[in-house]
């Protein structure tokens, strides 16, 4: 059995156990002896029962959730301050009977639960009424604390048996429970004690004028508050539906979501971030007015989409709306929004064919999440980067958050080395040349990391290391970088010192600081007579021995100022000859193979960034 199976099972105990103890106390202490009342008390029970059973039909709405409250407990305590025990036990027996044959729609077991809960309070409430001096048929302001003491046991017996049910049922805390509904209620219950406290007086001096004037406030209460609480439910429609589609909007759904997290709920869940691909060239080519019909359009599909599940539709703003999709796994999420999607396909609009799809699409990222939500704010996050990886593969498509995916690195990958490379276009754009050195490096490096046994991590290192390697020429004075002719020895050493002011660079961003050892050792030398360090052999690592040697023969075979351009087979020549000297030999043959297997290609993407 599982945990939900139990809860419900421990629920069901309860309820019999708090039957069988109402029924027994009503047993004991109602008095079914029908002549030990006068024809006046009869009709007066008849009365208080009529308006009993109008007291459930006519309950008053609060907002802002719309809990019902009911004037039968008012009547009650009216009852036990100005009659007996056993009458009032009485006119709660005759109630329950007319109130279960007319509301046949709850169940049965609902109706004795009821009854026995009542019963319960009730022999409660007249016992601590008794207790602290208070007397049926008497009622002074010298009793006032005998009346506040049986409301207060009344009160708490019923949010206790209430919210022991609850509990019971989902095993969310007894205390906040109890707690909750006491802060809701209170005040509902002090209007209880009042109207009880004036309904026992007018009962014991004129009772059915009394119950005429009480049953009229009822009827005008419930009706008042009623059209109260429909203007509320009005003005919260307008403050949490979108006024263009008539969806939820984003303030809804994210107080929605908070809520979700505040309760704790453990079961599963999907949520969708949804983007209309293209809108904003369709919006530009029609106009905004022409836009808004479209996104009326787009929000009427997925809300016929929806019609008939337990779905919350939301425009979470622009042309970006979310779905969450309670107790739903991520393979039926994925196949719903899949559907949807191709529904939207074929839903035409006018002038969707001017979009690259040529048609009306969205593209989609889901987040499937079990168990205790930490945050709404992690979540919509994750969808939303899901919603880049839909968007990124092309759009058009529906993609599944998972850490693990293969696409979703590669994607990331490309996000930070894009990123990057606006970076080093930004702080090498006084230097042209220089920003194309470091792209046909990063080209080189691309094809040499597939080449070689590296992990993703070192791929992604080296391709990063290689595009950002010469970011501390920004340091390099212009005139200097662009001399022609040999530089002399004061001028090489400026040049020389780009990877020590490349490091600085570098480590004031510490998402970078991997990259450290590629921009400061990339002109170490194999045989240790490089710079700034003078490392030898393997004490230079590995990274920075494979990005010298792409370097170096960049650097050979581009034209610059202060020295000789080679050819392609000049510079693998010179490559051979420093294997062992400036290049680590294990690395030299690979990347030579690399270039004569892949020449044309490479020449090509070169020749590309050249232009």
């Amino acid at each position: 059995m599982n945990n939900k199976g139990l809860f419900k099972q421990k629920a069901n105990i309860y309820v019999i156990f708090l039957s069988i103890l109402g029924i027994a106390l009503f047993s004991l202490y109602g008095n079914m002896t029908f002549d030990a009342y006068t024809p006046i008390l009869w009709t007066l029970m008849a009365c208080l029962v009529t308006v009993l059973v109008l007291c459930r039909h006519f309950t008053i709405l609060l907002p802002p959730k719309g809990n019902a409250l009911s004037m039968d407990s008012a009547i009650y305590l009216a009852c036990i301050f100005a009659f007996s025990l056993e009458f009032t036990l009485l006119i709660l027996f005759v109630s329950s009977i007319i109130g279960a044959l007319y509301q046949v729609k709850i169940l049965w077991w609902k109706h004795i639960f009821n009854f026995a809960t009542f019963s319960i309070m009730i022999v409660s409430a007249y016992s601590v009424f008794v207790l602290m001096g208070g007397q049926a048929g008497v009622i002074s302001p010298e009793l006032i604390h005998s009346y506040i003491f049986a409301l207060v046991v009344y009160m708490l017996l019923n949010v206790f048996c209430i919210g022991m049910y609850f509990y019971l049922l989902d095993a969310a805390s007894l205390l906040a429970n109890v707690l909750g509904v006491i802060k809701e209620s209170i005040s509902s219950y002090i209007s209880i004690l009042i109207l009880s406290l004036l309904l026992g007086i007018l009962l014991l001096h004129q009772p059915f004028y009394g119950l005429f004037l009480f049953s009229c406030l009822l009827l005008v209460l419930s009706y008042a508050f009623k059209m109260h609480f429909k203007l509320y439910e009005e003005a919260s429609l307008r403050a949490n539906v979108d006024q263009l589609t008539g969806l939820y909007n984003h303030g809804y759904f994210k107080e929605l979501l908070e809520g979700l997290v505040k309760e704790q709920k453990a079961e599963k869940m999907s949520l969708a971030m949804i983007d209309i691909d293209d809108f904003n060239k369709y919006n530009g080519y029609f106009g905004h007015l022409q836009g808004d019909e479209l996104l009326k359009c787009f929000g009427l599909v997925l809300k016929e989409g929806c019609s008939g599940t337990n779905y919350t539709l939301a425009r979470y703003g622009g042309e970006e709306f979310t779905i969450l999709m309670p107790n739903t796994t991520e393979s039926d999420a994925f196949q719903y929004l899949d559907e949807l999607r191709k529904k939207m396909n074929d839903t035409y609009f006018k002038g969707v064919e001017i979009l690259p799809h040529g048609c009306l699409s969205f593209s989609a990222g889901i987040i499937y999440q079990e168990g205790m939500i930490d945050s709404s704010s992690e979540l919509l996050g994750q969808a939303d980067r899901a919603l880049y990886y839909a968007k990124a593969q092309g759009k058009n498509k529906v993609h599944l958050y998972d850490e693990k995916d293969v696409v979703q690195k590669n994607l990331d990958e490309e996000k930070e080395i894009e990123l990057l490379e606006q970076q080093v276009r930004i702080f090498l754009s006084k230097d042209i040349n220089t920003y194309k050195h470091s792209k046909r490096v990063f080209t080189y490096a691309i094809h040499f990391a597939k080449k070689l046994e590296l992990s993703d991590y070192e791929k992604k290192t080296l391709i990063m290391g290689a595009l950002i390697h010469d970011i501390g020429k920004l340091e390099i004075p212009r005139d200097i970088m662009n001399k022609e002719g040999k530089l002399n020895p004061h001028e090489w050493e400026m040049i020389k010192k780009h990877v020590t002011w490349g490091k600085e660079i570098i480590s004031t961003n510490k998402d970078l600081l991997h990259l450290v050892p590629l921009v400061e050792l990339h002109h170490e030398r194999y045989d240790g007579k490089g710079y700034p360090h003078g490392l030898k052999g393997d004490s230079i690592p590995k990274l920075a021995r494979i990005l010298c040697i792409i370097d170096a023969f960049d650097a050979m075979t581009t034209e610059r100022p202060y020295q000789k351009t080679k050819t392609f087979e000049e510079a693998i020549v010179e490559l051979e000859h420093c294997s062992g000297k400036q290049f680590d030999p294990k690395y030299v043959p690979l990347f030579i193979e690399m270039l004569r297997e892949g020449e044309m290609r490479v020449d090509r993407e070169i020749e590309a960034v050249n232009v």
